[in-house]
């Protein structure tokens, strides 16, 4: 399946965007932590295979975020009907999402519906449903949606 953030192995400008935004929103932290939840969390947000005491260098944190948002991209795209019809800002946002709350829960989301349906400002508007953390807003999610809102807005 086609990536709009890796063409022929190099990081498309849209992928340089990607990792930008959504490593600004998950924060770099070098050393496993439990996460609000609970959950160890390391580098950009990465939680599979985290256990605690691990350390990681910047540098592979970076891969990892790369790798990862290949792999989400990919889980997005499958349940998207046309995602290269969708204009790359909110592109980028729903990716930011499916990162956040996983692919499984993007594509049963209203963002993937309404997308589906090429109504983008309503999947814009929808990012901001997803402002909870164990069944808590939290002041984090609440602020990460908003600017998602608004970057995916800013694209349409």
């Amino acid at each position: 399946m086609a990536s709009r953030l890796k063409k022929a192995g190099a990081v498309t400008a849209a992928g340089a965007l990607a990792i930008a935004l959504i490593g600004g929103y998950e924060g770099l932290r070098l050393k496993s932590y439990p996460d609000i939840v609970g959950v160890w969390t390391a580098c950009y947000g990465e939680t599979r295979g985290i256990k605690p005491g691990m350390a990681f260098t910047k540098a592979e944190c970076d891969i990892k975020l790369a790798n990862a948002l290949v792999e989400f991209e990919t889980g997005m795209r499958a349940c998207l009907k046309q995602p290269d019809a969708i204009p790359i800002k909110p592109y980028i946002a729903y990716l930011s999402l499916s990162y956040n709350v996983g692919t499984g829960a993007f594509c049963k989301s209203t963002v993937a519906r309404k997308a589906n349906a090429a109504d983008y400002r309503g999947a814009c508007d929808a990012l901001l449903a997803f402002n909870k953390a164990g069944g808590k807003v939290a002041n984090g999610l609440v602020k990460r949606r908003a600017a998602e809102r608004k970057f995916c807005l800013e694209g349409l």
